[in-house]
C-alpha cells in the first residue's frame, strides 16, 4: 500500500487508442504525464499474424498527426490498407456514387488499420518516451476542483495533477464519478465485423451499401480494403438478423456477405472469426468539469457508418493540445477560458458528425416512398463533379 502523492501535470485515465495518443502528445508538448488503466494493454498479444477482426479507418490528417507523434512510422506498412476511392450504393438500382481521392487532388481518402497494430505502435512509443504508466491499477475516487484533480487508486496511491483526461471509453468511470449526464439511443443494431480474401482485386476502393433486410430493417454494409487482396467488412444490421447470420455456417455466412455486396469482388473466403458490437448513439453536452476533460468515447459514441469514431477521439486530443499551445505564459493548462474554448470547439465537431451519421441512418432507415425517392435522387445528384469534389475535400479534411 502506498500513500505517497504523485504530482504530474496531466493524469490520463484509460489506455485505449485515444488515451495512449493523448499521453504521447502531452509528453511531446512538454508536460509530465501518468497514464492509468485498470487493465494492462501491454499483456495483450499484438503479434499474432492473423488479421484483426477490429479495424479502424484513419483519416489522412490523423495519420499525419500520428506520424508527428512518431507512431505511424512504427506500423508495418504491409498490413495497412489504403482507400483511394469509395463507392456508395443506395437502395435503388442506380449506379453507385464514386468518390475518388483524385477529385480533390489527394493521394487517398484514408487508411485502414488493424486495432492491434495501432495499439502496439502507440504502446511502443509510450514506452520509448519513458511516459509513466500505472497499468493493472483500478481507480477508487476522484476529487476535482478548478485548480487541480486528485485521483485515488485502489492501492491508496494518490495522484495530483493540473489536468485530468477521461479517456476510459463509452462506460467511462471518470464521467460517472463526476456525475456528467449522457444522452443515449440504441440503434437496435449489431455490427458484425470480419475479414475476407477476395477473388478479384479490390483496387483500393472502399464500398458501402445502404439497404433493407427482409423485415424492412436498415442494413449498412461496408467493405474496406486491406493489403493482399483482403477486405474487412462492417455489417450493421438489426440485432435479430445479426443473431440469424451468426448462427450460419462460415460458408453460408460468406454467401450472405457476397450477396449483400452484389458479388462485386467475386468469391470471398472468410479469414478467422467474426466479432460483434452493439450499436448505440451516446453523447454528452458536458466535455469539461472543472479541470477534468472527457475525450474519445467517454465524450461521444457515434454510428460506425462513417468510420469516424477513433478519428473524432484523436481530434479531441489534437484540439486540446493546440489550444494549450496557444495559451499565454501566465495561464495554467487548466485555465477555464482555455477549457471552455475546447468544449465549444469539440461540441461543434461532434454535432456535425452526429448530423452526418445519425441523419444518414435515419434517412436510409425510412421506408416512406417519398423519402426513398429523395435520398436516391440525392445520391444521383452527388455524382455531379462539383458536389463530388466538395464531399471528397470534406472527407480528407477530417
Amino acid at each position: 500500500m502506498n500513500s505517497d502523492v504523485l504530482y504530474v501535470d496531466v493524469t490520463i485515465v484509460g489506455a485505449g487508442l485515444v488515451g495512449l495518443a493523448a499521453a504521447v502528445a502531452m509528453h511531446q508538448a512538454g508536460y509530465s504525464v501518468v497514464l492509468i488503466d485498470s487493465k494492462n494493454p501491454s499483456k495483450v498479444n499484438h503479434t499474432d499474424d492473423a488479421w484483426d477482426a477490429r479495424i479502424y479507418a484513419v483519416s489522412p490528417k490523423n495519420a499525419q498527426w500520428l506520424g508527428s507523434l512518431g507512431v505511424w512510422q512504427l506500423l508495418n506498412i504491409a498490413r495497412v490498407g489504403e482507400m483511394q476511392a469509395m463507392e456508395i450504393y443506395g437502395d435503388a438500382t442506380q449506379a453507385p456514387v464514386v468518390l475518388m481521392a483524385s477529385d480533390a487532388n489527394a493521394d487517398n481518402l484514408g487508411f485502414v488499420v488493424e486495432a492491434k497494430a495501432l495499439m502496439q505502435a502507440l504502446l511502443k512509443q509510450v514506452e520509448s518516451l519513458g511516459i509513466g504508466t500505472l497499468f493493472d491499477s483500478a481507480c477508487e475516487a476522484i476529487k476535482i476542483t478548478d485548480r487541480n484533480a486528485t485521483l485515488k487508486l485502489a492501492n491508496q496511491q494518490l495522484i495530483e495533477s493540473t489536468l485530468l483526461l477521461g479517456a476510459d471509453g463509452s462506460r467511462s468511470w471518470v464521467r460517472q464519478q463526476l456525475n456528467i449526464p449522457t444522452q443515449q439511443k440504441s440503434y437496435e443494431q449489431t455490427a458484425i465485423v470480419a475479414n475476407f480474401n477476395c477473388e478479384r482485386p479490390h483496387a483500393h476502393i472502399a464500398r458501402q451499401w445502404f439497404s433493407h433486410d427482409s423485415l424492412g430493417k436498415n442494413s449498412i454494409l461496408a467493405w474496406l480494403p486491406l493489403p493482399d487482396n483482403t477486405i474487412s467488412i462492417v455489417w450493421s444490421v438489426s440485432t435479430g438478423l445479426a443473431d440469424t447470420l451468426l448462427a450460419l455456417s462460415d460458408a453460408d455466412f460468406t454467401k450472405q456477405v457476397m450477396a449483400a455486396g452484389g458479388a462485386e469482388l467475386g468469391d470471398l473466403k472468410l479469414l478467422g472469426a467474426t466479432a460483434v458490437y452493439p450499436l448505440n448513439l451516446q453523447k454528452t453536452d458536458v466535455f469539461v468539469h472543472d479541470c477534468a476533460v472527457l475525450v474519445g468515447d467517454a465524450a461521444h459514441q457515434v454510428h460506425p457508418m462513417a468510420g469516424q469514431g477513433v478519428n473524432l477521439g484523436f481530434r479531441d486530443v489534437i484540439d486540446l493540445i493546440e489550444i494549450i499551445k496557444d495559451k499565454s505564459q501566465y495561464q495554467a493548462i487548466n485555465d477555464s477560458s482555455l477549457l471552455k474554448r475546447y468544449a465549444r470547439l469539440r461540441k461543434a465537431d461532434m454535432l456535425n458528425m452526429l448530423v452526418l451519421t445519425d441523419g444518414l441512418y435515419t434517412l436510409f432507415a425510412s421506408q416512406n416512398v417519398a423519402i426513398k425517392k429523395v435520398r436516391n435522387w440525392g445520391l444521383s445528384a452527388t455524382n455531379h463533379q462539383v458536389i463530388k469534389k466538395m464531399l471528397v475535400a470534406n472527407a480528407i479534411a477530417l
